[in-house]
């Protein structure tokens, strides 16, 4: 073990073993990924000729509501098998990350890609983003197991599968790079830099060969906003911050409802599977990931009070399916409803504000990446996915504009990020496997921050917990073994071992220190 950990250490060794191991998960992740969209996709179209087909007569109604019965039993029994494949799969690898969850990658892998699919088919509002990344990250897990990687290893895997994930699912590699190391793994390195952004381009480049280059949204926005209607994307930013933060606190009550009526998963997956029933032959625009919206908004086709129905009716129904622990993501519901909170808020102020129709769309699409940051609390990731998910690159001002405002007012509300928030619940429930493994040694690494405790201080002065040892330090892109009196400062990267059974205990403990 010793040996192997020396070797680690050694960096530029690391860093090429890890370019080539993010390559590999993220080719590997790419055809995964690229199989769950085509299935999704698939299955999306049978739901809208199952639904047409349906409505001929009351024998066949009838008939849907009872399939709708018998997915929700097989989910409820994928989940109940493999309970980390409920929800999006995102808080699920930070547990991970943090050493207080040890999945069974394969049962993860094969039960969430049956159970996201079964979820999307009956026409729960749902996304493909939350599972794309857990099944990316448990791919690169099962990658470190087939090599006999070691635990240190094996999270940077994760991370590229994560960073794989998320840029398959929505051609958007650069976000997935930002989104695995501001929301995943919470910090930079070089190394994981080097083999997120292979793992990325890899998975970004299977999947473009396979489904195409098109933006996941295509809609027009016909010129930047001028700076005289900067004022109203101020009002913009406030108000999605605000929805934001309500967004947040209204989804972690509806879990808990759920929790408080003690049902059982088939229980809780039969609401909105019968509920996405009634909708797909009353409202089938509120059933499914929320695109025929999108369009239909983008396209001027719907009245401020239509919008503010499928707002409301749009909200309500992804937090019920969501709430139920159906394997899905909240990532594209949240961005379908920014849209017509920003399509909302853009007629208005077209009818009242004075604003020109032809800036609406601009709304619409600043809309998606304020409501993301102010949910999910990553500004850098949300700017960048709307570019990349659009194709639109010349919005830089108004969407950071736009972005920073949500963040701080939701920040402002005490509105916890949403990952974080539902990590919390999940541990609560300890109905899964947790790290074991006395006497094996693992890595974690961590960057103090500007006005940490750690800032300025000498690593002898510093009261670390009792299990772990500080190996390594980088600064300025070298590497030493540091001394009681280096002297620790911001922007440095620390190496610190500790036993696995104790990893999550450590994680939490530095983590104090460096927040």
């Amino acid at each position: 073990m010793k040996n192997r950990l020396t070797k680690i250490l050694d960096s530029k060794r690391f860093k090429l073993v890890l370019l080539l191991e993010g390559l590999i998960v993220g080719i590997a992740s790419g055809f995964i990924i690229v199989g769950y969209r085509v299935c999704l996709s698939q299955g999306a179209l049978w739901l809208n000729k199952i639904l047409t087909f349906c409505k001929e007569s009351i024998f066949t109604i009838a008939l849907w509501f009872v399939i709708l019965i018998i997915l929700a039993k097989i989910v409820s029994k994928l989940v109940t098998f493999e309970p980390l494949i409920s929800g999006s799969g995102i808080p699920q690898l930070e547990g991970e990350l943090s050493g207080k969850i040890d999945a069974n990658w394969w049962r993860v892998l094969i039960c969430k890609f049956a159970g996201g699919f079964l979820s999307n088919i009956a026409g729960l509002a749902l996304g493909r983003e939350g599972p794309s990344i857990q099944l990316g990250a448990m791919t690169g897990k099962g990658i470190g197991h087939i090599l006999k990687r070691n635990k240190t290893e094996e999270r940077y895997l994760l991370t590229c599968g994560a960073s794989a994930g998320l840029a398959a699912a929505f051609h958007a590699p650069l976000a997935g790079v930002m989104f695995a190391l501001e929301e995943v793994h919470k910090h930079f390195s070089a190394p994981l830099l080097v083999s997120v952004m292979t793992s990325s381009i890899a998975a970004d480049y299977v999947m473009s060969q396979l489904l195409g280059m098109d933006p996941v949204f295509n809609f027009n926005v016909v010129s930047t906003i001028p700076t005289n209607y900067y004022w109203m994307l101020l009002i913009l930013g406030a108000v999605l911050g605000l929805l934001g933060a309500f967004y947040n606190k209204s989804l972690l009550y509806i879990q808990n409802l759920y929790s408080h009526f003690n049902l059982t998963p088939f229980k809780k997956l039969l609401i909105p599977f019968i509920l996405a029933g009634v909708l797909g032959f009353t409202i089938p625009e509120l059933i499914g990931n929320g695109d025929t919206l999108v369009d239909l908004l983008t396209e001027g086709k719907l009245t401020v009070s239509l919008i503010l129905f499928f707002l409301i009716g749009k909200f309500l129904f992804a937090q019920i399916s969501f709430g139920s622990g159906a394997p899905g993501g909240i990532f594209f519901p949240l961005l379908v409803i920014g849209c017509m909170i920003g399509g909302l808020m853009g007629n208005l102020a077209h009818i009242y504000l004075g604003l020109e129709a032809q800036y609406i769309n601009n709304f619409v699409l600043l809309a998606m990446a304020g409501y993301f940051t102010a949910i999910v609390r990553a500004p850098v990731t949300g700017i960048i996915l709307i570019f990349e998910m659009t194709g639109s690159l010349n919005h830089l001002l108004s969407i950071a504009l736009v972005t920073i405002v949500a963040y701080i007012v939701a920040d402002l509300l005490k509105a916890e990020p949403i990952y974080e928030s539902l990590l919390t619940n999940l541990l609560k429930k300890r109905n899964f496997p947790i790290p074991q493994g006395v006497g094996e040694k693992v890595l974690l690494d961590f960057m103090i921050v500007p006005n940490c405790k750690l800032e300025n201080c000498l690593l002898k002065e510093v009261d670390w917990p009792s299990q772990c040892l500080i190996v390594s330090l980088q600064r300025d892109g070298k590497e030493f073994i540091p001394r009681g009196d280096t002297y620790l400062k911001s922007g440095d990267s620390i190496i610190v071992m500790c036993d696995k059974a104790q990893e999550s205990l450590i994680y939490d403990q530095v983590s104090e220190l460096i927040s």
